[in-house]
């Protein structure tokens, strides 16, 4: 009997340990279905160099809060400026800190971040329907030389030139103007400076060449003047010793009422333009379209009221190459494949979706594709009558030699021969001397 309550007794004791040890035990989170069936909430970060309002925190996260109702991915956004953007993404970049996804363009995405390795390769990502709706020079310029595409395009604009209208039309000048399209010829570019040097007999227009900014328009206006080039198709070399280009310059050197003027920057020529100084602009794109002057004449418009109006670069044919801007996203390759897919996810909802023209608008620039999954971009500003209009220049958008290797000393040995032309120096001389400081540059 004795015997019996030790056993009993046993029995209770492990019983009340086995009772505290589960009372003791570390609970486990429960299994919430909603979570489990849900949207993910993977974290992903973007940074945004100032491409139109996508450098304001507010219009962004209208779009990133958006994105995140739709698809349960966080975006945290930090905003860079052109002035010290690079360094803080090199210096992610060598921390090992790199964000997950960037909004810029060619020149960086693929040009450097890609051709150092640090890039995604978003080519899959891209089907026939999507090469077919992206503008094919905007799809070169994201993809490098093997085919990988490092940047998954967004907008793009075109730089071009302005003129005064209404001093066109008192010099008789307008005749040679295509005012429809945007468009005029080599002849009727020559005929139409002739005709205000001899009203005005002042400079018409000004090739500036202080420094490099602005030089998407020397370069375009020299380039098409007569069909040069400036770099090969393949961008390894530099090509402005082109004799075509030289060409151009005899002919822009020769012309009254064209001066190089060392003196002046882009801002410069800009400035004064809209005081009626210059009667045509080489430094010009949409932003200076839509913005009122100083004295808030309204846009569109020069200081003392005369009507501008902007025009593609002369070319022999008329229809002209321009240089421009494309900006679009790029994944940088940190391991983690995870992010990577979200990333590609915020790709795909803001470029390749029925939110792009809330993308594309943010941007304040123009769709490089004409539909989006079933969305016409192709009159995504047709509530706008400037952009809209000057949307009809982006069929010219030509080849963005921007990426060749070399790109920073090519552009300051570019306005250090305009220069030297300027100064009356030997054209064809000059221009060989600096081509070949590019090239070694671009050999470097």
């Amino acid at each position: 009997m004795k015997k019996m309550k030790r056993i009993l007794a046993l029995v209770l004791a492990l019983a009340m340990i086995f009772t505290l040890a589960a009372c003791g035990e570390k609970k486990q989170p429960a299994t919430d279905d909603k979570d489990t069936d849900g949207p993910a909430t993977t974290s992903i970060t973007l940074w945004t160099y100032p491409v139109g309002n996508w450098g304001k925190e507010e219009d962004v996260k209208a779009l990133t809060d958006a994105f995140k109702a739709d698809t349960g991915i966080d975006v945290q956004v930090e905003y860079l400026a052109y002035a010290d953007g690079d360094d803080k993404v090199n210096t992610a970049i060598t921390a090992g800190k790199a964000p997950d996804l960037v909004l810029e363009g060619p020149e960086r995405l693929v040009a450097n971040w890609g051709a150092n390795g640090y890039m995604v390769d978003l080519s899959d990502m891209l089907d026939d329907t999507d090469r077919q709706e992206i503008q094919e020079s905007v799809l070169t310029a994201c993809t490098n030389a093997d085919g990988a595409v490092y940047e998954y395009p967004l907008v793009m604009t075109a730089h071009c030139m302005a003129i005064n209208l209404n001093a066109f039309k008192e010099a008789g000048a307008d005749q040679y103007l295509d005012l429809e399209n945007h468009t005029w010829t080599t002849e009727g570019f020559i005929k139409a400076v002739e005709a205000l040097y001899a009203k005005y007999g002042d400079t018409v227009g000004a090739v500036y060449c202080v420094g490099q900014g602005g030089d998407q328009g020397t370069r375009a206006l020299v380039n098409n003047l007569y069909g040069g080039t400036f770099t090969d198709a393949e961008h390894t070399k530099y090509t402005w010793d082109d004799p075509k280009n030289i060409q151009a310059l005899e002919q822009l050197k020769a012309l009254d009422g064209i001066n190089f003027d060392a003196s002046i920057a882009g801002g410069d020529e800009i400035a004064l333009f809209y005081q009626g100084v210059l009667k045509m602009a080489f430094c010009w794109n949409i932003a200076q379209q839509l913005n009122p002057n100083a004295a808030d004449t309204g846009a569109g418009k020069t200081m003392n009221g005369d009507d501008i109006v902007f025009m593609s670069f002369p070319s022999e044919t008329g229809e002209s190459k321009l240089q421009g801007g494309i900006w679009g996203f790029g994944i940088f390759d940190n391991g983690d494949e995870a992010k990577i897919e979200a990333a590609k996810t915020f790709i795909k909802w803001m470029a390749d979706s029925e939110h792009t023209v809330d993308a594309v608008k943010t941007a304040n620039f123009f769709p490089v594709r004409s539909a989006a999954e079933g969305t016409d971009l192709t009159n995504v500003w047709a509530d706008n009558e400037i952009m809209s209009e000057y949307q009809t220049l982006m069929p010219y958008l030509g080849d963005y030699y921007q990426v060749t290797k070399g790109w920073a000393q090519a552009r300051t040995s570019w306005w250090n021969m305009l220069q030297k032309v300027g100064a009356g120096e030997d054209i064809t001389q000059t221009v060989t001397t600096f081509c070949e400081e590019a090239n070694a540059a671009a050999a470097g």
